[in-house]
């Protein structure tokens, strides 16, 4: 089954972690081995192992913060550094197009001509061709690289299509996760022209306070691209059922995690991932779907490569291969063809082309 996967950092790990992301997962291990830091030789994410997995499409970032906090590889001084990093990323990303490894969709054409080539690839044969290019939307995690509100429309002529306003702590738009800041000064005039130019919000990471206030100002379409259930755990990150169901009042998709501390109550980074299985990434959706009433708003949004490897994510799952075993978890829990097949893609489809036509 063809995949869609609504969060890979895929250009913030291949340039601020100095992964080749065109060698296998195994590949990349092996060259980690004896490198110090959290998540190395540990890698789930390449390109080769998104083709294994028949993720056709992703949704992949671009990510900077500008706080002045200065963690590694992830937040600068200032902001001008966050936009540099963000303009390599996109570059990164236009750089896979020309060598011929992905392809980037910014409208609702090239989409379907995109998801006709892979269903084409698919339906294989005796003489299948070869596999087409991934397809990227590309998103933006924490909107610090943008300057400042006009600038947005200039990161839309270049490709940018989904973005989410802030990420952890104090954003340069709006409070994210851990605080209980609302929307800055700049957050207001970003989210009026995000509706102008129909870009996608991403409410993910965003605190309590920023999000009722951003649902109020911006009556586009909004999803929450790597997020789970508050209510199976309790934890800020999550949305709260109130949240959950404001999103799927709006015929909006969230994007389940699979990041473990996401996933089991109580889990601390550091801790064994034994005991946490794909299986509690289908109970988030399972969730989603009963305060649905239908599987049109659950969805796949992994963050597989988001500043973690193995020991972060489920026992189970070795690459992002293995996400070719939920449609039979979904199944063994009384789920349809048509429910499975809305949740590993149609539900991200619909949104996008909603967002496009």
């Amino acid at each position: 089954m063809l995949i869609i996967d609504a969060h890979l950092d895929l250009a913030w790990t291949a340039l601020q972690w100095n992964r080749n992301l065109q060698e296998s997962a195994y590949t990349i291990r092996a060259t980690e081995v004896g490198v110090p830091g959290k998540g190395r030789a540990q890698n789930t994410v390449s390109l080769p192992d998104m083709r294994r997995g028949r993720i056709a499409l992703g949704f992949v970032t671009m990510l900077a913060r500008a706080t002045g906090r200065k963690v590694e590889y992830l937040d600068y001084g200032s902001q001008a550094q966050a936009y540099g990093v963000a303009k390599g990323q996109l570059a990164y990303y236009r750089a896979l197009e020309m060598d011929g490894q992905a392809r980037i969709i910014e409208d609702a054409e090239s989409l379907r001509a995109h998801i006709a080539e892979w269903e084409a690839w698919e339906a294989g044969g005796a003489d299948p061709p070869a596999t087409p290019p991934l397809g990227f939307v590309l998103s933006m995690e924490s909107a610090d690289p943008i300057r400042d509100p006009a600038q947005l429309e200039a990161w839309w002529a270049a490709g940018l299509r989904l973005l989410g306003p802030t990420h952890y702590g104090p954003g340069r738009y709006a409070g994210g996760t851990g605080s209980e800041l609302g929307l800055s000064a700049l957050g207001e005039p970003l989210l009026r022209e995000m509706t102008r130019l129909g870009m996608l919000l991403d409410l993910t990471h965003f605190s309590d306070e920023a999000f009722w206030q951003a649902v109020k100002i911006y009556d586009g379409l909004v999803l929450a691209s790597h997020n789970n259930c508050r209510a199976l755990v309790p934890h800020q990150r999550q949305f709260s059922d109130e949240q959950l169901k404001l999103i799927i009042e709006r015929d909006g998709v969230v994007g389940a995690a699979f990041d473990i501390w996401m996933l089991k109550p109580g889990f601390i980074r550091g801790d064994s991932n034994e005991g946490v299985f794909i299986e509690n990434v289908v109970d988030h959706i399972d969730h989603i779907c009963q305060l649905a009433g239908s599987s049109r708003h659950a969805a796949i949004g992994s963050d597989l490569d988001g500043g973690f490897g193995r020991e972060q994510s489920p026992c189970d799952l070795d690459t992002i291969a293995d996400f070719q075993r939920l449609p039979a978890m979904l199944s063994a829990r009384g789920y349809d063809a048509v429910d499975i097949k809305n949740i590993m893609r149609d539900n991200w489809l619909r949104l996008l082309y909603r967002a496009w036509t």
